[in-house]
């Protein structure tokens, strides 16, 4: 019986076809993958056509014009420049519609676009599918199931700690009146907040406030003066002159004729100055600067503007609370914007929007 044994040449014959196989399957790939990337960039340009933007490199997009700790202003620039919509080209073959304008978000938070997956996927092995991450019916549902945790009722019982941690931060404050230095509130509202939290959420007994004092450093006196709004400010946060939040009682003053929640919400009435610095400051440094959704269906906006399906849209919180266009002189912190019977477009305003609404 007769062995045939391949010789060398012969095997590294076989294995050179083998790699050009290879290489001609990999080119041709490449080759699809490019045609697919050419032909999605030119359905991109033609969807986008009524959209003017800044100029882009044809492959990294507008990348180049970012630097870092620069990209707040140029949403800036580009809010002053294209106050209704403007596309970002992530790079060659991807972009998303920036959308600035209160008429534009108002169209899409109507609808019941799905989130877009490629600006939330990497939070998902951090915080899981919860409402930040979820779309459609999945979404409905786990909201129902949480909103009566967050039922009027059920938070009326955490009013009393919420005072008593606020009660502890003035008491705090009253004592530091006397100095000449101005007082750093940071730090204190900060002990505040953490203290509610560890009592409303985990039940803790006693004071974080008292456990750990405000830095020494910190610590000094509020300066004297200050405008009207100030002063009916200091009136309502319990300062002298006026009877603390909730029924501590003040030498010299009648004790507060309501108690609880009541009186909570008393003494919010009477502090429409700090509501509008709130307003104003959640205006200029909203937490959530964008929202993500994908076009499931084409939409068309008030202007006669269009997007086909498919197209990726951002409503740029920070964009709407800078436009020019809405709110005059943007940059200024100006809380008479919020006043009550203002004129001005406090409709155009989202600190916090998040779910499918």
């Amino acid at each position: 019986m007769s062995v045939s044994v391949l010789s060398p040449s012969r095997l590294l014959g076989s294995v050179s076809g083998i790699l050009q196989v290879t290489s001609l399957l990999i080119l041709l790939l490449l080759l699809i993958k490019a045609a697919q990337l050419y032909l999605h960039r030119q359905w991109l340009l033609k969807a986008l056509q009524q959209f003017p933007c800044p100029p882009s490199h044809w492959f990294f997009g507008h990348f180049q014009k970012f630097q870092q700790d620069q990209e707040l202003q140029r949403i800036r620039k580009w809010v002053e420049m294209f106050p209704s919509a403007c596309p970002l080209w992530l790079w060659g073959g991807k972009a998303r519609v920036q959308l600035h304008d209160p008429d534009y978000m108002k169209v899409i938070l109507g609808r019941s676009d799905p989130k877009s997956h490629g600006s939330y996927r990497f939070l998902a092995p951090w915080i899981g599918y919860g409402l930040l991450l979820l779309n459609g019916q999945t979404w409905f549902q786990h909201r129902r199931m949480l909103t009566p945790a967050f039922h009027y009722d059920i938070l009326k019982a955490y009013v009393a700690l919420m005072a008593d941690s606020v009660r502890v931060m003035l008491d705090k404050w009253e004592k530091l009146l006397g100095q000449d230095s101005p007082l750093e509130v940071f730090q204190h509202v900060s002990l505040m907040t953490l203290d509610t939290i560890m009592k409303c959420a985990f039940s803790h007994q006693g004071s974080i406030q008292v456990d750990r004092p405000s830095d020494p450093t910190e610590e000094g006196s509020t300066t004297e003066g200050g405008g009207a709004g100030e002063g009916q400010e200091e009136e309502a946060l319990g300062f002298p002159g006026h009877p603390p939040l909730g029924q501590r009682e003040a030498p010299g003053l009648p004790r507060p004729c309501c108690s609880g929640w009541a009186c909570f919400r008393n003494h919010l009435d009477q502090m429409p100055y700090t509501t509008m610095c709130i307003k104003e400051a959640l205006r200029l440094y909203p937490p959530v600067p964008g929202i993500s959704r994908e076009l499931s269906t084409p939409v068309t906006f008030p202007d006669g503007r269009s997007l086909p399906k498919g197209i990726a849209v951002m409503l740029s919180i920070y964009g709407l609370h800078h436009n020019p266009k809405v709110w005059p002189n943007p940059e200024v912190f100006d809380p008479s914007r919020f006043a009550p019977g203002s004129a001005q477009h406090s409709h155009a305003f989202l600190p916090f929007s998040g779910g499918s609404r």
